[in-house]
């Protein structure tokens, strides 16, 4: 049952817990890393490890969605960044990560204030689809209808659909919203959609036949939702809440599986592996990935939430570099921050817990310890 307390005599507020605040207990038996198993599929498409490439322009360009394909991974690109505005966004790539912490928010509008060109959008999936990669790209909510037969007809394999809150009820007075249910019954590829952050508008989104549902809001170290909008999910009980929604619509569905991502706040391995524990499927990373030596940002990190043009809830902060994305992925690690070889943090949390593979880890045990790491 879930516990209540009271704000005040009108409110009652529910608890809930951030990834911080819980951790994994290992179990009686055990076993050796090298004989449990990372791998994870949606829909037709296998991956050789839980990881998803937020897309976000400090993260994924075509040539870092491409080297994580070939790691193993799954690279989404932003369909609304950078590489669909700009010929070549290099130098403004390079401009941002170089602007003064007050001045970058206010120039990121501006750069990204430039249109969306379809041929772009046709032109970087086609890039990525000749690596032999699965090809995925995210649209937010508002330009799915405009893009979205832009992006079917480029080939896209995996379609993300990626807001800061998306419903299966969006009402509108201005326009003609977007009807999920039909989107995705209409659709020849399989989407992902989100984020949702409780378990009714989880369960409402995996109604509508999307195939992966995005947990959170996305951007955890660069977002600002709490600050600017009074909004926050805190992770650890909102990929729980979305994974007891993920069973039953299982039983409702007659056993469709719908896969959850936990989406956001995952800056280092161990949030990284709670969030598996706790019932995602599969984690889409942003700042940790951002870090890698390749990544676009050059140790500089942003989401499309710091681009809108009348209210910013996200910025652009600093997060480093730390070596190469195949050692962010697989190590070696040379510093016990949690910053790099998350997949070998996972293996050995799974082998502590004594799991041969990702989906029956969420059935871990786990204990709850708030404010212990803050």
């Amino acid at each position: 049952m879930s516990q209540e307390i009271e704000i005040g005599l009108g409110k009652k507020g529910r608890l809930g817990y951030a990834l911080d605040d819980v951790a994994i207990v290992p179990s009686r038996r055990t076993r050796d890393p090298e004989d449990v198993s990372t791998s994870w599929q949606i829909d037709a498409y296998e991956f050789d490890v839980p990881v998803i490439g937020a897309p976000m322009d400090s993260v994924t360009s075509p040539a870092t969605a491409i080297a994580m394909g070939k790691m193993g991974a799954l690279g989404v690109l932003d369909l609304e960044g950078l590489w669909t505005r700009y010929e070549d966004p290099t130098p403004l790539l390079d401009e941002i990560a170089g602007l003064p912490a007050d001045q970058a928010t206010e120039r990121i509008q501006q750069i990204y204030a430039e249109p969306v060109k379809p041929e772009l959008i046709t032109q970087r999936l086609h890039e990525i689809r000749a690596a032999g990669v699965t090809v995925a790209g995210a649209l937010s909510p508002q330009r799915t209808q405009q893009f979205y037969s832009t992006v079917v007809d480029a080939g896209v394999d995996l379609f993300v659909i990626r807001g800061t809150v998306v419903s299966a009820e969006h009402v509108s007075s201005g326009q003609e919203p977007l009807n999920l249910k039909k989107f995705i019954y209409d659709l020849d590829v399989p989407v992902i959609v989100g984020g949702a952050s409780n378990y009714t508008a989880a369960l409402h989104l995996m109604r509508t036949g999307a195939a992966g549902v995005l947990v959170g809001f996305g951007g955890g170290a660069v977002s600002a939702t709490r600050q600017t909008i009074g909004v926050q999910a805190p992770m650890a009980t909102a990929i729980a809440d979305v994974a007891e929604a993920r069973r039953d619509y299982m039983d409702e569905s007659g056993g469709r599986y719908v896969q959850v991502i936990a989406d956001g706040g995952m800056g280092d391995s161990g949030s990284f592996v709670k969030a598996l524990a706790l019932g995602a499927d599969a984690v889409m990373l942003g700042a940790p990935l951002a870090r890698a030596t390749e990544a676009p940002g050059k140790g500089t990190h942003w989401g499309s939430e710091a681009r809108h043009q009348t209210l910013p809830r996200g910025y652009r902060t600093t997060v480093g570099t730390v070596g190469p994305l195949e050692q962010v992925l697989f190590g070696p690690s040379h510093q016990a921050d949690g910053k790099t070889n998350f997949i070998g943090a996972l293996k050995r949390a799974m082998a502590s817990t004594g799991y041969v593979d990702v989906k029956n880890f969420q059935r871990c045990g786990m204990v709850v310890n708030p404010y212990s790491a803050r």
